[in-house]
Formats: structure tokens, sequence, C-alpha cells
């Protein structure tokens, strides 16, 4: 949420810096998150000067320069050559000094500077409208009036100044904080808490609405009092729509918001102000001169602002006309036909309190997120639509022209009256751990306008304003009063209590940092996606990796609904941010994220699932999801240097991960499963530790992902539950020599050399110590089709004596006769 400073100033005296309102505003709950100087034009205003053109003469030879004589008030006259047609001597104008920076004639802005033209000095610039950035009229300089004081700032003279504007993080408990008042009411309690008791607020003056003229009005009825607790309007008749005023356009601006026409704009104005979404009709489009706030039929057309033809659903509160026709979504969205024009001359203003959960739905059923549903959506005072109707009569009155034409329509059969809530002075200091004296708390529920009833020595009953939707018990009063009084101003107690807690072997956390610590040494780069996915990757005709619907955990995603399920993958989250470094020139990425994946039971009920309660019948793993794409290194000067990642480099670092983590005796296993071309488990057994392959291109195109990536999936739970078996052994360095033996065996194609290495350990296990594959060879003439040779060499060791090559000689002979029995292996010679 935007907060502009120069509107907070409008309430209340604060003389402090934006880093000292910064700091105050945080410390109470409305966490400033970056703030913006915003200047009312791009040209710095503070270089440009009024002056006093002196003396304006032809400059020969040219037919539209003249040399004129200037005085900005500091006793100098400067030489300025002004080539506007309108340029006269007596004249007062507005002068860009040497370093102010303006617009030319492209746009662009340049730097002003002395100079010579045609030979006469030129110390600065005498301005048109368009070269301030002020406006787009270029037919010549603004003239000043007459009585113009010299010296002064273009920003003085025109009243501009500039604005900082606050962007807070507003969470969702403060719904009296949605408006520029209740931040200021905030930082008021704050001033009487820690500065001046007495300070106050400066509110507006509000008009008496009373009938200017007699007219019979509009007939507004409300059929849904449940959606519609509270509806109130009024009449305007001869307004005048039209641009809004410069200080108006530019207050919208400074916080985001798009300027319209001066009644539009004036009810987005008040909503920024007071929090009060209202809504401007046409009151010559409202058929039959009445107004209803009622349901449709389902599947009613409602063309609403933006030109889309919307079918309406049967719990859509809509405001209608007589005709029984849609004028508006009621707190979401206007309608094409009634909305404000520059053609209307008659308004019909509604200022209403909507239910937050009547709107919420139909804003998300429509997928309409706007302004008006967000501050609905968070709770607005329904003791307030009285107050925002009359401050917007006011300015349309101001602005627009007009006059009231009927009384204040105001249907609220059902008043909200405020919260009590009792309070006790030794739960208060309990929960904020401090003894605050009574006269404190009493002074800081006074300046939140948190009134107070039947006092004691043990307490009182708080009466919370209809402005605090979520203050309802105990805890939210002393919630408030702690803001106020300061987080940091509690003591930090001289003792802490602990207990001890042993943490379990091998402790994850302490697995998890080394792994992410090994991963990072080796260049790669931790990424954190979210824990939601889109279902369309799993479900529907378009899958990229299907998987049974029952299996996935859906929510309810208010926020964004391409996001509705729990992710069963961490592939997908990585694909994208691939995409996303992708489509930023960087396509070589080495990319790591540990996270959990969700699963749920067949047959569980959805809301179950959702809910995520202790019985819930599902599964969330623990994985490490490890991506590479692209180049292997980077562009160096060795001509042998691998150009691409591939399936042994991934191979390499999950080898080396698991090698280093102490998780060895696994078996390896090629498979062809989604989403990998093919790919390779490692395993012990039936439980899994690890898979990995190249993602099928095809998924990858459909991500947009031009090069090939490599994925391993890597199941740490189990990972955790191998290392748990894990022993640590110490040996004594080897003091005898080994001894290398290689061999050239010829297998079909289909035999890893995992196989190989897995029967030369078994057959050789104790003096057997490494063995390696050095060298593939394929040739269908000299190995035989459907052939291939491999060389690998074997090192062995005797840790208790040097081996003698008859003993070598005996151990390879029978690695040979095992390779030939059960691979059918042949040894060339």
């Amino acid at each position: 949420m935007k907060v502009s400073l120069n509107w907070i100033r409008e309430f209340l005296d604060l003389d402090k810096t934006p880093t000292e309102i910064a700091d105050i505003l945080t410390s109470l709950g409305l966490e400033v998150e970056g703030w913006d100087d915003v200047k009312p034009s791009p040209v710095d205003l503070d270089k440009v000067l009024t002056g006093l053109v002196v003396a304006c003469e032809r400059i020969p030879d040219t037919d539209h320069l003249s040399a004129t004589q200037v005085d900005v008030g500091d006793g100098t006259i400067r030489s300025i050559v002004c080539g506007a047609p309108n340029v006269a001597a007596g004249q007062k104008v507005l002068v860009a000094m040497p370093g102010a920076k303006v617009f030319g004639h492209d746009g662009q802005l340049f730097t002003i500077a002395e100079r010579k033209v045609r030979g006469v000095p030129s110390q600065g610039m005498i301005c048109a409208e368009d070269e301030l950035g002020l406006g787009h009229d270029h037919a010549g300089i603004m003239v000043l009036p007459p009585d113009t004081a010299l010296g002064h700032t273009a920003a003085r003279h025109l009243n501009l100044s500039s604005d900082v504007v606050f962007e807070i993080g507003l969470t969702p408990n403060r719904a009296d904080a949605t408006n520029h008042l209740g931040v200021a009411r905030d930082l008021l309690a704050w001033v009487r808490q820690n500065e001046n008791p007495a300070a106050a607020l400066r509110l507006p003056e509000l008009p008496a609405l009373a009938p200017v003229s007699a007219g019979a009005g509009l007939s507004v009825s409300v059929e849904n009092t449940e959606a519609c607790p509270r509806y109130t309007g009024v009449l305007i008749h001869g307004v005048q729509v039209q641009e809004s005023p410069d200080w108006l356009k530019n207050r919208l601006l400074a916080i985001g918001q798009r300027p319209i026409n001066n009644v539009v704009d004036i009810t987005n104005y008040v909503r920024v102000e007071l929090g009060q979404p209202l809504h401007a009709f046409d009151a010559d489009q409202i058929s039959g001169g009445k107004v209803v706030v009622k349901t449709l039929p389902e599947g009613t057309i409602f063309k609403s602002l933006d030109g889309v033809d919307r079918k309406l659903f049967a719990e859509d509160l809509v405001i209608c006309d007589g005709a029984s026709q849609p004028m508006c979504i009621g707190g979401v969205f206007g309608g094409a036909s009634s909305g404000v024009s520059l053609n209307t001359t008659n308004v019909f203003l509604e200022s209403a309190f909507f239910n937050a959960k009547w709107i919420r739905r139909s804003m998300l059923r429509h997928n309409l997120r706007t302004d008006a549903a967000w501050a609905f959506e968070k709770g607005v005072d329904p003791n307030g639509c009285r107050t925002a109707l009359e401050r917007a009569v006011g300015l349309i009155l101001e602005l627009a022209g007009g006059q009231v034409a009927s009384d204040v329509t105001d249907l609220y059969p059902a008043p909200v009256a405020p919260l009590r809530i009792r309070m006790e002075y030794a739960r208060i200091n309990a929960l904020i751990g401090e003894n605050l004296p009574k006269e404190t708390v009493l002074r800081i529920l006074q300046a939140l306008a948190i009134g107070t009833e039947a006092q004691d020595e043990s307490g009182l009953t708080g009466v919370i304003p209809t402005n605090k939707p979520d203050v309802t018990r105990e805890a939210d009063v002393v919630e408030e009063i702690l803001r106020v009084y300061g987080l940091d101003t509690v003591p930090i107690p001289t003792q802490i209590r602990t207990s001890v807690e042993i943490s379990p072997r091998p402790n994850p956390e302490t697995v998890r940092n080394f792994a992410a610590d090994f991963l990072a040494s080796n260049g790669f780069n931790e990424c954190m996606g979210l824990s939601l996915t889109n279902s369309a990757y799993h479900t529907g005709d378009t899958a990229l990796l299907p998987l049974d619907q029952e299996t996935l955990v859906y929510v309810h995603n208010t926020a964004n609904q391409g996001l509705d399920c729990l992710r069963p993958t961490l592939l997908f989250s990585g694909l994208e941010s691939i995409r996303h470094n992708q489509n930023r020139q960087n396509p070589d990425l080495r990319l790591f994220e540990i996270g959990k994946t969700y699963f749920r039971a067949p047959g569980a009920g959805q809301a179950v699932a959702a809910g995520r309660g202790s019985d819930w019948p599902g599964t969330e793993t623990l994985r490490l999801g490890i991506l590479l794409t692209g180049a292997h290194s980077a562009e160096n000067w060795q001509p042998d240097a691998k150009k691409q990642v591939d399936f042994y480099t991934l191979k390499a670092y999950v080898q080396n991960l698991l090698t280093r983590l102490g998780v060895t005796g696994y078996q390896e296993t090629s498979l062809e499963e989604l989403p990998f071309q093919t790919a390779l488990r490692f395993h012990r057994g039936p439980r899994e530790l690890a898979t990995l392959g190249a993602v099928q291109s095809a998924i990858s195109r459909k991500m947009d992902i031009r090069n090939t990536v490599y994925f391993a999936d890597i199941h740490f739970e189990n990972v955790l539950a191998a290392l748990a078996s894990n022993k640590v052994h110490f040996q004594e360095l080897n003091k005898f020599p080994s001894v290398r033996r290689d061999l050239a065996l010829v297998l079909d194609r289909s035999v890893p050399f995992g196989e190989i290495r897995q029967l030369a350990n078994k057959t050789a296990k104790k003096l057997l110590k490494e063995v390696n594959l050095f060298d593939v060879f394929e040739d269908e003439n000299k190995v035989g089709a459907g052939k291939k040779s491999y060389a690998v060499s074997f090192i062995f060791e005797n840790p208790e004596k040097t081996l003698q090559d008859t003993e070598v000689d005996q151990l390879m002979q029978q690695l040979q006769q095992a390779f030939e029995t059960k691979l059918n292996a042949s040894i060339r010679k």
C-alpha cells in the first residue's frame, strides 16, 4: 500500500525525516518496505526561478531569436537568448538557471549551460510550459502575473511540492490502516504516547447535506441486508464532469492511481483518504428512478466497465435499476452504461457497507481484484459511510459544481455497535512481559480512540471502534497497546529458561546444510521455489507430467488461481527458474533446491487434505532437486575443454555428493519413465536414493526452454535413513604398494559399467580397492555387432603385506571367469 507523506501531514503535524517516520510506522506494525521521492515534474523546479525581463531586443538576421536581460532577484542581470514569439520586456517569467535539467523538443531532458547563440551570451533559459513538464503547450513562454515576487523557485511559485511515498506491507489484520486517515491515527497514537499528549488530528470539514432544490430523488431499496447491511446515497444535479485540477491529479498519481475525471477521481481520493469505497452513477441512466440492491438469476449478462460481458452468479450482489438491469457488481466493479462520463450532468453517489465474504467471493469468481474490492475484503467501517459520502459531496460541489438534489438515503436497519471487551491488568502485563502502570494503559487506549468503561482496580472494559474489525478479544487489545508502547521498549529478561533438546542422528539440518554447502562450493546456486504449483502441469490433455488427480493436494488460493495445488515434484519450480534466467540471457545454470513435495492418499477428501491436520491422510517428503543446463564451463582458451553439460556431469555431482555424505553400497538401475528421456536410479533394494537423467525435450519445449535440462531428484529422507546406520571407522594408511591391472572386456551394449564394478567388488572384495572405466570402444567390424569394449582398471592392495604377482594373477583369473560366466564377456588379448 502506498502512503503519501504530504497527505499524512494534512492530518497531523509531523516534523520528522522520512527515515524516522518509516521507523515509527514499522514499530507500529505498518512495516515500511521502502519509499520514493516523488517530484511534481522530472524537471528540477528548485533550479527554475521567477524573473523579470528587463530588456528585450531582436537579434539581427534572425526571424525569432531575441536577446533579453533578465533579473531573478539576486542582484545580477543575466543575458538570455529566447526564441519564443511572445517574449517582451516587463514580463514576469520562469527562468531555468545553468545546471537545471529541462525538456527539449525531442521530449528528452537536457542540462542548461552557459553558451553563446549568434554571438550573444545566454546564461539560462526562459521556459515554456512543456519544457518544465507542466503541460503540453509550446506556443510561447509562460508569462506570470505582474505581482509575482522575484527569485522564488518554480515549485514554490506554482505551489508544487515534492512528496515522499511510503510502500507499506499491510498485514491482513490491519483493516483500520487501509487509508491515509488510518495511518495518521496510528502516528497520532505514537506522538501522544512519546512526545505530545495533546496532539490532535486535523479532519476535513464536512458539508451539511440538505437539498438545495426540491426534487423527488431516487427510490432506493435493499433486498439482501446480509450482503449489504448499510446503504447510503445522495443525488447531485448540475455537475460538470471534466479533467481534475492538478493538485488532485498529482495526489492520485503519487500513489499510483490513474486520474480519469473530476467526479471519479474524487471517489478514488476519498477511498484512499478515508478507506470507504464509493461509486458514482450517471443518474440519467438509472431506469425507473430506482436503485435496488439484490441478487439476480444465475447467468444474467452484465456488461462491465471494461466492455466485457460477464455472466453473473446467483450469489453476486448487484446494484440494479428499476428495470432490474445490473448497473454494478456491488463493491467490485462498475457497469459500462451507468458510469460517469463527460456527458454526465446528474450524479447519484453511493457509499455502502458490503459484507466482506460476499465481496471476496464475487471478486474471485470473476477474477476482478479491484481497489474497492480489496478494501471491502479487508473490512471497512460500517459507521463511516455517511462521513465518506459527505466528504465526497463537498469535493464534488467544489470541483464539479452542481447542487444537492435529494435528501441523503441511509438504509441501516441493524446498526453495528462497538464491541466491548473485558481486560484485566494482570493479563495485559503477562502478555506484554512488563508491568505497565494503569495510567499508561489508559493513555494508550485513549490515543488509539479505544473507549473505556467499568474501570476498577483489576481491569476495565474496552470499547472498540468499528473501524477495527479484527480486534475481537483481549489479546487483540493487548497487541494494540503493545504496538504503541513499543516492542523494543519491553526489557529483555535477565534470565532465560530453556530445556535441552537432543537432536536426532544424523541431524537433518546439519546434513541439509552440508549438502547445500557442497553444491554451492561446486558452483551451484540455491533456488527457493513456491510449495504451490499449477495443477495443469499434471492434469488435463496438455499435462507435462500426468498424475492421478486424486493424488494432488489442492488448495483454494485466492491470490493466484494459477497456483492451485501443492507441488508433487521439485522439477517444475526449477524449470520455471531456468526459463526466467534463460529469458534474461543467462542460459548456463547449475541450480539446486531442498524442499518438500506433497501427495494425497487416494480417496481422501480434498477438504481434509487442504486442512493439513494431524490426521491428514497424505505424505510430504523432503527432497533435493539438482538441475544442470547450458555450458559445462565458461569460455576459455583450452581447445579440449568440455563444451556442454551432459548426463555424466550430473551423475558425477550426485555420486560425489552421496560419497561425501557417506552413502555407499547402493545399486544402479536404468529405467525409462517420465519426466526423463532415460534415467538412472540409485537405490538400496526397494528404497530409492536418487533418480537422475535428461528431462524429455517435449517438456522443455513446452516450458519454452531451449537447452537440454538434466535433473536429479534425490529422496533426502531416504538418504538421512541411510546415514543413520553409518558408523565412522578409522584405519591406518596402507604402507604397502598397490598393484594395477587392466582388462579389455567385450560385452553386449546393454551391460552397464555398474554391473562390472558390482561383480568385481563381490568377487575380490577383500583386496580390490578401486575399479575404474577409462575407455569405451565400439566398432562392429572389430568387436562385433551389438557389442562394445570396456577398458577397465583394477587396483589391489593388501594392508598386511606386499602383494605378489602370483596372488594378483590369481585374482585377475577369478575376475575373468566371473565376467565370462555371469556377463557373457570375452577378454580382448
